[in-house]
């Protein structure tokens, strides 16, 4: 069995082995191209563009939730 870990996901147990190689999909152009620069720093290769995220992934579930609270905001301030 395992030790406990913090609630990051399987970044817990393994550490940046595993999700700071990973890609991910640009918001901006579109093209799986988004790779860790450093810790919560996020730089797509394609557009160059950088962004802040989370430590280990691109966007944290809190990030995700703020989005879809500001989205429904706006529909709401638009009707």
């Amino acid at each position: 069995m395992s030790k406990r870990t913090k609630k990051v996901g399987v970044t817990g147990k393994y550490g940046t082995r595993i999700s700071q190689h990973a890609r991910y999909t640009c918001t901006f152009c579109g093209k799986n191209s988004v790779k860790r620069q450093s810790t919560g720093i996020w730089g797509c290769r394609s557009c160059k563009r950088v962004t802040a995220g989370g430590a280990y992934t691109v966007s944290t579930p809190a990030a995700a939730a703020m989005r879809s609270t500001l989205r429904r905001l706006r529909e709401i301030a638009e009707v």
